[in-house]
């Protein structure tokens, strides 16, 4: 299990590829990247902060969580944080199963959770002002599955 939160760009294909490398005993590995997108009112970036001691402990809490539900091998979570613009690379998730229904699921079951309830606050800046991203009702229903 690899979690890591940080203020710098990382390499996606470098990371998947790593994490692809040690899976000889798995069957399945998937990947998501989430990435910065813009609004309609031109986003010109987007600020995300965090509690570094809260944040890795909320992020292995889960990571644990998933690796155990699902029956995963490995658990690969990078999570940027800071001043980021459109087109950009915000996190990365990636599992690793024995069989590809498992490797899926933990993977949702862990983006979903960052997005609706890790602790990460996101403020927009825009052409037109700055303004924090609320919880979207969408989000907490697809958490709710779990």
């Amino acid at each position: 299990m690899d979690i890591r939160v940080q203020d710098h760009p990382f390499d996606f294909g470098a990371e998947a590829e790593s994490f692809a490398r040690g899976q000889g005993d798995m069957g399945a590995v998937v990947t998501f990247t989430g990435i910065v997108r813009d609004v309609p009112d031109g986003l010109v970036s987007m600020e995300i902060e965090h509690y570094p001691g809260m944040t890795q402990k909320a992020l292995e809490m889960h990571a644990n969580e998933a690796l155990t539900r699902f029956q995963l091998g490995d658990v690969l979570i990078v999570h940027r944080f800071g001043v980021m613009r459109p087109g950009e690379m915000i996190m990365m998730v990636a599992t690793a199963a024995p069989h590809r229904a498992n490797a899926f699921q933990g993977a949702e079951f862990l983006m979903d959770y960052l997005k609706s309830r890790a602790p990460f606050w996101k403020k927009e800046i825009t052409r037109s002002g700055t303004e924090w991203v609320a919880a979207r009702a969408v989000d907490e229903d697809a958490l709710g599955r779990w």
